[in-house]
C-alpha cells in the first residue's frame, strides 16, 4: 500500500464517479430469471473485457494536492487492491479491489486534461497510487500513455512487490517512481507486509539499471517494528546502492490516523498501542540515510 495520502496532509479525498457497469439490467425487467441471468453474464463479460483492455479500473478515490506524491500540484488517483497486508496501513479499505468503484480511464484522463494547466504551471502531474497500482497494470498503462500524450509528468507510488507487472513499455511513460521500501531485513519485511522483500529490491535495481527514471524512496518509521538501527542501515545501504536516480528519501513517521478504519472493516489492528516516533528517533533515522549521502526529508 502507498505510504502517503491526504490523511498525512489534511487535504480532502474526493470520491470518483459511480459504477459504470451494470446499467443494462433495466432492459430485462420482466424478462424472467433466465433473461436476467443472461444479461448479467453479458455485463460481466463486457466488464472483464474492458478491464483486460485497461479501459476500466477499480478506483478508491482521487485528490488534487500540492507537494504530495511527487513535485508540484498533482492529481493523485488511488486504485483499489493490494497484495500486501501492512500492519500500519492507514487505508485498509484499499486492500481489496472489490471495494473500489468502476471508473473508466477516459474519465480520469479527462480530469488530467482539466487540470493540465495548473499542473504544468507548478511542474506537477499525475500520480497513480493505491492500494498497489500494479495490481491493475493494463489500467495503469493506459493512464500513463494518455497522460504522456498530453505531456504531463507521471509518477507511480508502489511497493515494488509487483514490479514484474510493470513492463519496460510502461516505464517509458513513467517519470518518477515513489518506491516504498518498508524494511531492509527480510524477516521484518515479512512481519510488516506478509510478503517477501526480494521483489521490491529487484524492482529498485531494475529501475537503477535503466537509469532514466527518477526514484523517491519512502520509509515508514514505526517504533518497535521498523526502527531497529540495523534494519534502517540495511535500507540505507540498499537505497544508496541505487545511485543517482534516487533524488529523495522520505522518512514518514508512523501515525494512528487510520486506526478507526480497521475497526469499521472488522479487521484486527495489531498496532493499537504503538506510539508515533519521537522527534529524536526520527532525526536518528534520517541521519542514518544522510550518512550515505542521500537527500532526506
Amino acid at each position: 500500500m502507498s505510504t502517503t495520502t491526504a490523511e498525512v496532509t489534511g487535504a480532502p479525498v474526493v470520491s470518483l464517479g459511480v459504477p459504470l457497469v451494470g446499467g443494462q439490467h433495466g432492459r430485462v425487467q420482466g424478462a424472467g430469471t433466465e433473461g436476467l441471468a443472461e444479461a448479467e453474464s453479458d455485463d460481466r463479460s463486457a466488464r472483464l473485457a474492458a478491464v483486460r483492455a485497461g479501459e476500466l479500473g477499480a478506483v478508491h478515490s482521487w485528490e488534487l494536492v500540492t507537494a504530495v506524491d511527487g513535485p508540484g500540484t498533482r492529481l493523485t488517483v488511488f486504485l483499489s487492491g493490494c497484495p500486501l497486508r501492512c500492519l500500519y496501513c492507514h487505508n485498509p479499505d484499499t486492500m481489496e479491489m472489490r471495494r473500489g468503484t468502476d471508473v473508466t480511464a477516459d474519465e480520469i484522463l479527462a480530469k488530467v486534461k482539466r487540470y493540465r494547466g495548473v499542473m504544468t504551471a507548478t511542474r506537477g502531474g499525475l500520480t497513480i497510487s493505491g492500494g498497489e497500482p500494479l495490481m491493475q497494470p493494463a489500467f495503469v498503462r493506459r493512464l500513463l500513455r494518455g497522460a504522456k500524450a498530453m505531456d504531463v509528468h507521471t509518477a507511480i507510488d508502489t511497493s515494488g512487490y509487483l514490479g514484474a507487472h510493470c513492463t519496460d513499455e510502461m516505464l517509458d511513460d513513467v517519470d518518477l517512481v515513489l518506491l516504498d521500501v518498508k524494511s531492509g531485513d527480510p524477516e521484518t519485511y515479512q512481519r510488516v507486509t506478509g510478503r517477501p522483500l526480494e521483489p521490491t529490491l529487484q524492482f529498485g535495481r531494475r529501475l537503477a539499471a535503466r537509469g532514466d527514471t527518477e526514484i523517491w524512496v519512502r520509509f515508514v518509521l514505526v517504533p518497535g517494528l521498523t526502527d531497529d538501527e540495523e534494519n534502517v542501515e540495511e535500507v540505507a545501504r540498499y537505497v544508496a546502492s541505487l545511485g543517482e536516480c534516487v533524488t529523495r528519501v522520505e522518512v514518514l513517521p508512523f501515525h494512528q490516523m487510520g486506526r478507526d478504519k480497521w475497526a469499521e472493516l472488522g479487521m484486527r489492528y495489531e498496532l493499537e498501542d504503538t506510539q508515533p516516533p519521537t522527534p529524536e528517533l526520527v532525526e536518528r533515522v534520517r541521519d542514518q540515510f544522510r550518512s550515505r549521502g542521500l537527500q532526506v526529508f
